[in-house]
């Protein structure tokens, strides 16, 4: 991996890479993280996260902003991917985002009746059935845990 991220401080002068123990961009201090270890798809992970940089993907409001950031990125890293003779296979770019959709599934299902529901503020949700309301954390790495305020009838994650 390290040859790699060198090529890419190369042609990426302006963007600054670290290694970390996984892949990710931190739009606070402009850096891509990745992973130690020397395969194809941490490859892809670096560039993927180097193409969030490139598209200036510093912020979303709502989860399905993140989706769609998400479905850019791996878009922009593809055609990165072509410039260091990388082919970035399909398959694990729908299981990646298949772990986005799966996170959003379970954070608009309502705790009390199992609707989708939908997001009316970043960290709060609403169900068209029962009309419950739950909150959700604002990161998104942090699992999503259901529980219902029995005094104002609102779920908390």
């Amino acid at each position: 991996m390290d040859q790699f991220v060198s090529k890419l401080k190369k042609d990426y002068p302006d963007i600054k890479f670290r290694a970390a123990k996984q892949f990710s961009w931190s739009p606070v201090t402009q850096e891509v993280l990745y992973a130690t270890g020397n395969n194809k798809t941490g490859r892809w992970s670096v560039l993927h996260e180097l193409s969030h940089a490139l598209l200036g993907h510093n912020s979303y409001m709502y989860d399905y902003e993140l989706i769609q950031l998400e479905m850019e990125a791996w878009e922009k890293a593809q055609k990165i991917a072509a410039n260091y003779q990388q082919v970035i296979g399909e398959e694990h770019i729908q299981n990646c985002l298949d772990t986005y959709k799966d996170w959003l599934f379970r954070r608009c299902r309502c705790p009390v009746c199992e609707t989708q529901g939908i997001q009316d503020k970043p960290t709060l949700y609403r169900c068209f059935n029962c009309h419950a309301t739950w909150h959700v954390t604002a990161s998104r790495f942090c699992r999503p845990y259901r529980q219902l305020d029995k005094h104002k009838k609102t779920a908390y994650y």
